[in-house]
């Protein structure tokens, strides 16, 4: 491996001094208030080394793909750093009009009872250890410092209320997505 503090300010993350971040093999682990993110870079053809409050990424090639791949991972840790430090929110709206709708969360799943008057509750997943789950009134609200778990638990939760085999412009049911903020609420 070669030393990386030669190399130009393009691939250099700077870690701000309330987060930590630590390298076990290709395993990236970022702390901070919100919690710890861990990422695997086993599969990314570049170089991750932490020296002095610094990441540095250089890619193994120097073509256009590689710096493609370089400003994936920048960006990749910088929302990591951005979970740990503020947090992501992804807010869901229920609309009903038809049955009016219940949602619950037990334990690492989320309910949605009576949907279309359905008896069975239709299930989600959430994913992540340290995403959490708020209903409040006719809003979800998906929190959690992983942008990647946050943002899946956001879409199984509105893609187990898919309308199928009806009119999607009448049957308006289901828990819609309207938006996406930094920080918890």
């Amino acid at each position: 491996m070669a030393s990386f503090t030669n190399e130009g300010t393009d691939g250099n993350i700077e870690i701000p001094d309330r987060v930590n971040a630590s390298k076990d093999k290709d395993i990236l682990i970022i702390k901070g208030r919100n919690g710890t993110i861990r990422k695997d870079f086993t599969k990314l053809p570049a170089y991750i080394e932490i020296e002095d409050k610094k990441i540095y990424i250089k890619p193994y090639g120097k073509r256009k793909k590689d710096l493609a791949i370089r400003n994936t991972a920048r960006s990749i840790i910088n929302n990591m750093i951005k979970g740990v430090e503020e947090g992501f929110t992804y807010k869901l709206k229920i609309v009903f009009a038809h049955f009016p709708i219940s949602v619950k969360v037990k334990g690492k799943e989320i309910h949605v009872e009576n949907f279309f008057g359905e008896r069975s509750p239709r299930i989600s997943k959430i994913i992540g250890e340290d995403t959490k789950v708020k209903v409040l009134a006719e809003d979800v609200l998906v929190e959690g410092p992983s942008l990647e778990d946050v943002s899946q638990t956001a879409a199984n939760l509105e893609s187990s209320t898919k309308v199928k085999n009806k009119d999607q412009r009448v049957f308006l049911d289901g828990l819609y997505i309207y938006g996406r903020e930094e920080g918890f609420k």
